[in-house]
């Protein structure tokens, strides 16, 4: 029987070893199982990471950014949205503005001019419309020339030509910032006063300023639509300069991501306060029979008085203490 046991022994091992392969040599083959969510691709993974970051030696964190996923929906939208946003606004309130001229034509003076001359604003006030008005200006061309520049311009006058023009543009949009933001300033503290809305303003908008006919409601020194473009420029202007700021001085207020938010708002806005300022320029020149003269020599004539701010006049003649305005009207010429 010992001699028996090395036979037993094996027999007993080999037996054991079959009963425990057996059932993975009979069972299914299983296929691996895929990862959770499936393959991510690099353009997801890198919208998943605000930045992605490397090292560098100097003492500028900034600079070790490598890849900043923002950026890339920045450069879409100021390539592609923002020219749709600025082609739209501007190009159709320029439609908008001929359709009415041919429909309605100029804005005449019913009674014509009387040749007596009233004074509408001093010289201090011309001053700071114009230096807002001709500093905006420049800022706008400059503007438009960074967004429509390439595609309007650069093939007219060369790449050389068109590099310098922009340098230029550059730096004259830089230096024109400043008198704009004084002007904004300076016109919020002058005409406060002249532009907050009243019960006038509001029958002045039902009666749709009589730009479609229908006579002139009464308004006072600055009618409901003066006052809009009134809040435009201040509100506008501020907001343009804050974000213009941001700009100017690059991170010092805000980092790369906040510097492209204020980048999109400054030119958007920017576009929508160009559309409405053509508007403005429209009313002013060509629009009405001698509006320019406010802004121009300061002075308008009594019956334009008349029929545009009849409530402003009344208040000029209670000042004067005479019917014929005494020493505030003039024989014109």
């Amino acid at each position: 029987m010992l001699s028996r046991f090395p036979f037993i022994l094996v027999a007993a091992c080999a037996l054991s070893l079959v009963l425990f392969t057996a059932p993975s040599l009979f069972a299914q083959p299983r296929s691996p199982t895929p990862p959770v969510g499936g393959p991510v691709s690099a353009d997801q993974l890198l919208q998943q990471l605000p930045q992605i970051r490397g090292r560098v030696a100097i003492p500028v964190p900034r600079a070790s950014v490598l890849i900043q996923p923002r950026g890339r929906s920045w450069r879409v939208f100021h390539e592609t949205t923002l020219p749709w946003i600025g082609g739209i606004a501007i190009i159709g309130m320029i439609i908008v503005l001929a359709v009415f001229y041919l429909r309605r034509g100029r804005i005449r003076v019913r009674s014509g001019f009387s040749g007596v001359a009233i004074l509408r604003f001093a010289a201090f006030e011309r001053f700071v419309h114009w230096l807002t008005a001709v500093s905006f200006v420049i800022l706008a061309l400059t503007g438009l020339n960074i967004t429509f520049g390439k595609w309007i311009l650069l093939p007219l006058m060369g790449n050389q030509a068109f590099s310098a023009l922009t340098i230029w543009g550059k730096y004259a949009h830089n230096f024109f910032a400043w008198p704009f933001m004084l002007g904004v300033v300076l016109i919020f503290i002058i005409w406060i006063k002249d532009n907050l809305p009243n019960k006038v303003d509001a029958n002045w908008l039902r009666k749709g300023g009589g730009l479609l006919g229908g006579g002139d409601p009464p308004a006072e020194r600055f009618n409901a639509g003066q006052k809009l473009i009134f809040w435009a420029a201040v509100l506008g202007g501020v907001v343009l300069s804050l974000s213009g700021l941001t700009l100017l001085f690059p991170f010092s207020v805000a980092a790369i991501d906040g510097m492209q938010t204020a980048n999109l708002v400054h030119a958007v806005l920017a576009q929508l306060m160009i559309a409405v300022f053509l508007a403005h320029i429209y009313i002013g020149t060509l629009g009405m029979e001698g509006a320019f003269d406010a802004m121009g020599t300061g002075e308008v004539d009594l019956n334009w008085a008349k029929q545009h701010h009849d409530l402003w006049l009344e208040e000029e003649q209670a000042k004067a203490k005479s019917p014929d305005l005494g020493s505030h009207a003039a024989p014109a010429g």
